[in-house]
This record gives structure tokens, sequence and C-alpha cells, in this order.
């Protein structure tokens, strides 16, 4: 969440139909105030570094929650996970993948990895939809998040 009590989610995704569903399935369930999509890794973490187009903050505000294709070009969700996880400054973000696998391996690795949930795309938009309402619901409602910054610093 961001100081103002709204809600950011980020979507790296690259496909334009799931971005765009996606989207529509946030719209729907009502959980975010706040929605980013981001093409592939490179951008993710462009966008989480504030580098480049992202640089000014206002045009990137830090998530409260990932949402994490597993197969995108240039840099993959595993990639970005490792990346993200590895990083002082991104690692509480939570970070759901959100992708078509259900191969063991791609969960086992996931987990591997630091994610914190791994969910496979319903097939249809309604499935969507209460996918991510579940998703908003637990990440925002349910769970106790650690604060953006140390409020000892």
């Amino acid at each position: 969440m961001s100081g103002d009590g709204s809600i950011h989610i980020l979507l790296a995704e690259d496909d334009p139909d799931d971005r765009l569903l996606t989207r529509r399935a946030l719209a729907k369930s009502r959980i975010a105030s706040e929605f980013t999509a981001v093409e592939n890794g490179e951008e993710l973490m462009r966008y989480l570094r504030r580098e480049g187009e992202y640089s000014n903050p206002a045009d990137a505000p830090r998530p409260g929650l990932i949402l994490l294709d597993l197969n995108m070009p240039r840099m993959d969700g595993r990639e970005a996970l490792r990346e993200i996880k590895s990083d002082p400054e991104l690692r509480r973000i939570p970070v759901v993948v959100l992708t078509t696998s259900e191969a063991d391996q791609d969960i086992r690795q996931s987990y591997d990895l630091g994610v914190n949930a791994f969910v496979t795309k319903p097939v249809t938009f309604d499935g969507l939809a209460d996918a991510v309402q579940a998703l908003g619901e637990f990440w925002f409602d349910l769970v106790k998040l650690p604060p953006e910054r140390d409020t000892n610093e």
C-alpha cells in the first residue's frame, strides 16, 4: 500500500490479452486502486529500481503486490524473482507467480527463489476475476505486511 492507503498492484506479463484481462479482473474485484503493467522482467526491474522511464517516483509507486508471469522475453519471471528476492530494498514486496504453468519444477523453483505464492491462471475471465479477488483479499485484508521502511530509521 502507498502512504495514502491506496493499493498498487504491479503486473509483469508479456501477453497483451492477459494484461487486459487482468486489468479488467482487478477493476471488477475493486481490490486495487492503482494498477501498472510491464511487459518483461527487464522492464519490471527498471520499474522497481526507478530507472529510465520510471525514474520519477510519482510514475512508479511502490507496489503492494507483484503479479509475475514466469515465461517472458528478455528476462523471464524466474530471473526477475531471483533479483527481487536478493535485493534488500525489494525483497519484502509480496510476489505471486500468476502463470499458465502447472509444472512441478516451476512450482518448486519459484518457491526456492522466494515467491510468496504460486497461482495457475484460470482459463476463463470469471475464474481469473475470482482468483484476483481472492488474492487481493488475502494480501490486503488478511495478511499483515511489513511497512515499506523500517520504523526505526
